[in-house]
């Protein structure tokens, strides 16, 4: 009569989603350390613990890896502001939450500043070449750009606002807050990086944005 096989000798089946999950987060720490040009398909390989033809049999080569790590990263942020369901709120409470939202979210996520960094200085050539990209932030833009008209009409907006203008704004007060803590930290002699200070520094973007929009 034949034995029956044990669970540890039993064939293990693959799970193509659960291996291109690990290979994605093991590239973004890859990435987020090294940067695109020192990264090597064989460490990323190495983080996830898979053989690194698989990087190459789901994603083709490193720089289609690292567009969907960028794409990932992106669908994040985008995620997170769908989360907030702004749509229908009042015009002052949307932008608020929205403002707190972005800073919360690079607060949280400081490997998204160190790729999108990386990114900037190949000049962009992997998001231009994103059909995703794009996709997931003309949504946004139309829903500030109806937030800020709704709050023209009930007066309490002034006319003329850019949405994509303001959402570079909002994007920036915190960006350069967080990626430049360290030096800024070192020229004003106080520690950027503490709660108190992070916390205070969050108050002021919300209420130096929300001022410029009034009348």
């Amino acid at each position: 009569m034949p034995k029956k096989r044990s669970d540890d000798t039993r064939p293990q089946r693959r799970d193509p989603a659960a291996t291109r999950k690990k290979l994605l987060t093991a590239a973004r720490r890859e990435f987020a350390s090294s940067g695109l040009a020192g990264a090597r398909v064989d460490d990323i390989a190495a983080r996830a613990g898979v053989n690194k033809q698989l990087v190459y049999h789901y994603f083709g080569d490193k720089d289609a890896l690292y567009l969907a790590v960028l794409e990932w990263v992106y669908e994040e942020i985008r995620a997170q502001e769908r989360k907030l369901n702004l749509e229908g709120l009042p015009p002052e409470q949307a932008i608020k939450k929205l403002i707190e939202s972005s800073f919360d979210h690079l607060a949280a996520h400081p490997d998204f500043i160190v790729l999108l960094n990386d990114e900037n200085r190949g000049g962009a050539r992997h998001v231009r070449g994103s059909r995703t990209l794009e996709a997931v932030h003309s949504p946004l833009v139309s829903l500030v750009s109806t937030i800020l008209s709704e709050g023209v009409k009930a007066g309490i907006f002034r006319k003329g606002i850019n949405p994509v203008h303001l959402y570079i704004s909002i994007a920036g007060l915190s960006y350069f807050y967080f990626s430049n803590t360290p030096t800024l930290s070192a020229i004003f002699g106080k520690d950027l990086s503490s709660r108190a200070a992070r916390q205070a520094r969050r108050r002021h973007v919300v209420d130096l944005v929300m001022h410029s929009l009034r009348p």
